[in-house]
């Protein structure tokens, strides 16, 4: 191990020391009365559905140094693997302060996110918490969460939206591949994390260029780093300048909200026809969606641009580097699609992208195998019985969906890069799910997989290239150790 991860291995250390001296100071950690609570829970339950055998580990630090470890490895699952041979795919655990049942169940893992909030509820690290605030879409429930869900939702797979994703992207990809040497290497993950957000900001809030994007962009840059710090909100750490920064975005987002409405009076601009989110929402009739509420959710929306879908680009590159024969049949696709559409005359659209059979099970596999989303963590409202076991009320659940997606019981050869096997695979089954599932499934799914078939398309019919030797990284989050340098030819 190098000492960069050494250092990390130290900073989630004292993070767990840190969580465990708070926990004490507000009575959180578990008293004597619950844990007798709890073995009588277990006792009651041992001739029917049974407690999660497993191990709570070390005093305070529980699991977590172990599971940490794993994580920085080049066998992140190996924490999960060794458990489940001991315990089963249910088991419990004690990682980052919290009492938790881990499930590398695919069925069990399905139950839960497709639960209601009378049983489990979004659970998140306090840091988390504290930046999302507590009216994020990632942590309210009932009819708010419904309602807010379902109007993101339905707008994101607009037809009319997806055609303005279309020219976004041709435009920003045009604008940065124009730019790219063949006499320096590219750097694919700064590359398609510029576009993805430059892409989302717009169809976000309508902000896609000059000081405006670049001084949100800056901000935002900020508050992501709050997403993994210490819990300490105090002047000079990084959870205070990630929570300063939040404020300013939603104070300029704010004004971009009241512009709209000012205009909107005014009958400056057709108010009939929704440009953005923030349109979408401003168009609701509840008084529950303040402004306020819609800013802030403006900026924890803005993650996925950050991190999922260009981390999902940037590891379908990796794979394809590493797989000539996938490579050549992408490429081949795409390179038919536009000698057609040249012959033709005709635009590209966005069901000309995603009707793409082979790209799509590459983007199918790279989901599969690179696990954007490595788990989904709940909390149990009650006690629960799944599958024959109980997860108790008050435990934290880690549905970790990398076990399942690398598992041989559900994939022969689960390691290898084989987008062929989706020739004839359902992906509606519960052991695939890279976007979590039920009522929270990601709303954005659709335009995930828009924006990769679309960056692919530029990328082969555009370029050759070669990729340097690079290092996939899964934890906090998926990332490439060094940005996936690769050497581009012009076609």
């Amino acid at each position: 191990m190098d000492i960069s991860s050494s250092l990390l291995l130290l900073s989630f250390f004292l993070f767990v020391i840190i969580i465990f001296i708070f926990n004490k100071i507000n009575g959180l950690r578990t008293s004597s009365v619950s844990k007798k609570k709890l073995t009588d829970h277990v006792s009651t339950h041992s001739y029917g559905p049974r407690f999660p055998q497993g191990s709570l580990g070390w005093p305070i630090l529980g699991e977590t140094i172990e599971f940490v470890s794993s994580a920085y490895s080049d066998y992140p699952e190996s924490f999960m693997d060794k458990r489940q041979l001991m315990y089963g795919r249910v088991f419990k655990s004690h990682i980052f302060g919290t009492a938790t049942i881990v499930s590398t169940d695919a069925e069990v893992n399905k139950a839960v996110l497709q639960s209601d909030s009378t049983a489990f509820v979004p659970f998140y690290p306090k840091t988390v918490r504290e930046l999302m605030g507590k009216s994020s879409i990632l942590l309210i429930n009932g009819s708010l969460h419904r309602r807010f869900h379902g109007l993101v939702g339905s707008f994101l797979k607009s037809p009319p939206l997806k055609a303005q994703i279309v020219r976004d992207m041709h435009k920003f990809l045009s604008e940065s591949m124009d730019l790219w040497s063949e006499d320096q290497p590219v750097l694919l993950q700064d590359v398609s994390k510029n576009v993805a957000f430059k892409v989302l900001a717009k169809a976000l809030i309508s902000v896609e260029k000059g000081e405006e994007l670049e001084e949100l962009k800056e901000e935002f840059e900020q508050f992501i780093r709050g997403l993994m710090s210490l819990p300490i909100n105090l002047p000079g750490t990084q959870l205070h300048r990630s929570l300063q920064a939040k404020k300013k975005m939603v104070k300029q987002v704010e004004k971009i909200i009241g512009d709209k409405v000012r205009r909107a009076k005014n009958k400056e601009e057709d108010g009939a026809v929704a440009k953005d989110v923030v349109d979408v929402l401003l168009k609701d009739s509840s008084e529950k969606l303040t402004h306020n509420l819609i800013a802030n959710n403006m900026i924890d929306m803005m993650i996925p641009g950050h991190d999922s879908v260009p981390v999902l680009i940037t590891l379908a590159v990796k794979f394809l580097s590493d797989s000539p024969t996938a490579l050549h049949f992408l490429t081949e696709e795409n390179m038919e699609l536009k000698s057609l559409k040249e012959m033709t005359g005709e635009q590209l659209y966005w069901n000309d992208y995603l009707s793409l059979p082979f790209t799509q099970k590459v983007i199918t596999e790279t989901l599969r195998m690179g696990n954007v989303i490595i788990g989904v963590m709940r909390k149990a409202m009650k006690d629960v019985e799944i599958k024959g076991y109980v997860i108790p009320k008050g435990w934290c659940f880690l549905a970790y969906l990398r076990s399942v997606h690398l598992d041989k019981l559900h994939y022969d050869s689960p390691y290898k890069f084989n987008p062929w096997r989706w020739q004839e695979r359902d992906m509606n089954t519960s052991s695939f799910s890279p976007f979590g599932g039920g009522q929270r499934l990601c709303p954005g799914l659709d335009l995930a997989r828009l924006e990769a078939s679309i960056f692919l398309h530029h990328l082969v019919t555009r370029f050759r290239w070669v990729a340097e030797e690079d290092k996939i990284i899964n934890f906090p989050t998926v990332h490439m150790k060094n940005k996936l340098p690769i050497w581009i030819k012009r076609r």
